[in-house]
């Protein structure tokens, strides 16, 4: 009598019997490849399909099924803004939490995708990654004002832009002094104004002052300036959502004035989406 395919059941007095080797059944081989996808997704933090089937030699057609069943049961998510998939915090659950960045990038994603029309100007969700400023989740897509595309994964400079500014001022002193230190090794000229400490006190303290971070003097990139704020968890600083405009269509007085309290909202939305 066959249940499984490829599987022989024993009688109950003939456990000692040989029997035939268990075949791999076409579920098992799903369960394993699914598997497989999980692993390579969480420990590169994003990839696309096409990605995931050259990497772990998957069929595509496969390898979208499975992540269409992965979607379902909630462990994988599309990112709103690009063809990437995620881990969810579903499945950073399964292991020891290591996949932050996917937890914050499914409680941001809705929460941009919500202000980008009252906001107009598009938003970024960085998080910090080895002395630089990592785009995760962003609505240039959608804005009808922004100058550039596909940004996700784009590096952003610490010290030239208002994510990283955001950043420095609202990590704590260790992580802080680590992360100045290693820019000060990489020794770039356009970061030496602004690894001034005169420089880097002013800054921090008018950022702390203001609850957000600024960078209006064409210091990265010329045509464009833009405000950060920071998204506080109870562990402290996880990463920050910066808007950008263009500096000739947009004075600094009429950004802060109109933008800089709903960005801080933005973001302490996403921070208390994280934490619910």
């Amino acid at each position: 009598m066959r249940l499984f395919p490829g599987r022989t059941l024993c009688h109950s007095g003939a456990m000692g019997a040989e029997q035939k080797p268990v075949q791999k059944s076409g579920a098992v081989r799903a369960l394993t490849r699914g598997l497989s996808i999980l692993r390579h997704v969480n420990s590169v933090g994003e990839a696309r399909p096409g990605e995931i089937a050259k990497a772990l030699n998957i069929p595509r057609p496969s390898v979208y099924r499975l992540l269409q069943t992965l979607e379902e049961a909630g462990y994988v998510a599309f990112s709103a803004s690009a063809n990437l998939v995620r881990v969810t915090r579903l499945a950073a659950s399964l292991g020891d939490g290591s996949a932050l960045s996917s937890e914050i990038c499914q409680s941001a994603a809705p929460i941009l995708a919500e202000y980008s029309a009252l906001l107009i100007w598009p938003l970024d969700l960085t998080i910090q990654h080895n002395a630089s400023m990592v785009i995760q989740e962003t609505t240039h897509g959608r804005s009808p004002l922004s100058i550039d595309r596909a940004m996700i994964g784009s590096h952003l400079p610490m010290m030239r832009t208002s994510a990283g500014r955001a950043y420095l001022t609202f990590c704590d002193q260790t992580q802080r002094d680590l992360i100045l230190a290693h820019i000060r090794r990489l020794g770039d000229p356009a970061d030496e104004p602004f690894l001034d400490p005169r420089w880097l006190a002013r800054m921090m303290y008018e950022t702390r002052e203001r609850g957000f971070a600024l960078r209006d003097a064409g210091e990265f990139r010329a045509q464009t300036a833009s405000l950060a704020a920071p998204i506080m968890a109870a562990g402290g600083i996880v990463g920050c959502v910066s808007m950008i405009w263009i500096r000739s269509a947009l004075g600094t007085r009429e950004a802060l004035a109109t933008y800089a309290a709903p960005l801080v909202e933005v973001a302490a939305q996403i921070a208390k989406s994280i934490a619910d």
